[in-house]
């Protein structure tokens, strides 16, 4: 394995981190309060704008993009040490280089898949972040952790489709800044299991779609368009919005995963980083029971396990990425399945302690560990949950022996 970043990706990676000390750590609590103070916890405020500017200035723009053109150029182990860089700020620092989800799979979809018309009408604003974007696939009626249970419909009617369904979980539909969503159903319930879905793009102004609430994880609305349960009823959108032709939709759905989970991983990797410096610091910074926190033998035990666990998500996660550089998607199932399962239970582990050495200012605002915590926690679910994961990883060990 080559873990090894051009010149490019390593002066990327710099450039980065003096973004990150020098425009996103000072002034996380400064545009939260612009957010408070305008009473919309989806506004866009001006502070995010100027620090959007200046990451567009140094290049750190759409870095996530493999293609050269519109993106970094980078690979996937080169765009992973960024993503973890970007992860340490997770609320703000993605959003602030073109890098957040949903956006960020959502581009890749019309980028791979997209027709001329589709990435001129959507892509091309989501790439300027003129825009954002949404996604819709979990059903709050059925165990989406089986997308053949998805139940919404898609049907042809001459010239268009119409749309039916519910879906919840819907990634960035809450902002007004979110003007499209690329929306998963039901095309043909009689074809095979794996062909009965399709992808089509449903501008967010279509009569019919309707934000029915937003929905809290663990009791945090993060913002950012939040992740609401929405209804579609009778939403009619013209054939030419399909992505790919029917059928597609899980395969469109694997290839749009596929790069997310690395991205999500490594910035689970980034909170756990900086948790781990923030019950280091605070372990250090206090006494109790005649002694430093820091002195203490379970302190320390901790904060050797949570060495550990790092070091071992991130390069598992590392080593995913090179199998999907270097064999693609398919040869990397395992890996990305392990990486799915280890890097959000490390990163649980670290914020969780991180949480109890501070104590009472752990359970605050004061920090980010409790914003951390619920991250990490919904990791665990989308994308896939553990056990389904963990039922892919045994399958595949099970036929290679029999």
């Amino acid at each position: 394995m080559d873990f090894a970043r051009s010149e490019r990706a390593e002066r990327l990676r710099a450039e980065l981190s003096s973004f990150m000390d020098e425009w996103i750590y000072p002034n996380e609590s400064a545009v939260a309060d612009q957010v408070a103070a305008s009473g919309d916890r989806h506004h866009h405020p001006p502070l995010l704008g100027e620090i959007k500017a200046e990451a567009r200035r140094r290049g750190l723009w759409n870095l996530f993009l493999p293609d050269e053109v519109h993106g970094a150029g980078l690979s996937n182990v080169e765009y992973a040490p960024l993503c973890e860089l970007l992860g340490r700020s997770p609320l703000l620092a993605p959003e602030a280089t073109n890098c957040a989800a949903p956006d960020t799979g959502n581009m890749e979809v019309l980028h791979l898949f997209g027709t001329p018309q589709q990435q001129q009408e959507w892509l091309e604003p989501l790439l300027a972040g003129e825009i954002r974007s949404s996604f819709f696939m979990t059903e709050p009626d059925v165990a989406s952790s089986d997308a053949r249970n998805i139940r919404s419909e898609i049907v042809r009617d001459g010239d268009d489709y119409v749309i039916n369904g519910r879906k919840w979980w819907s990634s960035g539909a809450a902002s007004s800044r979110a003007k499209v969503g690329i929306f998963m159903g039901v095309t043909d319930a009689s074809a095979d299991p794996y062909r009965q879905q399709s992808m089509i793009l449903v501008p967010l102004d279509t009569p019919g779609v309707e934000v029915v609430r937003e929905l809290p994880v663990l009791g945090r609305y993060d913002g950012h368009g939040g992740h609401p349960e929405m209804r579609f009823t009778d939403v009619r959108v013209p054939t030419t919005n399909l992505i790919g032709t029917e059928g597609d939709g899980f395969r469109i759905a694997q290839e749009r995963l596929g790069p997310g989970r690395i991205h999500h991983c490594m910035r689970a990797v980034g909170m756990a980083e900086r948790s781990l410096e923030l019950l280091v610091d605070r372990a250090i910074s206090r006494v109790a029971f005649g002694k430093r926190l820091a002195d203490q033998g379970k302190i320390q035990h901790w904060i050797a396990q949570c060495r550990a666990r790092i070091e071992t998500a991130r390069l598992l996660t590392l080593k995913a990425a090179w199998l999907m550089d270097t064999v693609g998607n398919k040869g990397a199932r395992t890996e990305i399945s392990a990486i799915k399962l280890v890097a959000p239970s490390a990163a649980e582990y670290v914020i969780d302690k991180a949480i109890q050495v501070h104590g009472g200012a752990g359970m605050s605002d004061d920090v980010p560990l409790a914003s951390f915590f619920a991250q990490v926690r919904a990791m665990r679910l989308f994308d896939g949950p553990d056990e389904v994961h963990e039922m892919s990883m045994a399958r595949r060990e099970i036929r290679a022996r029999e």
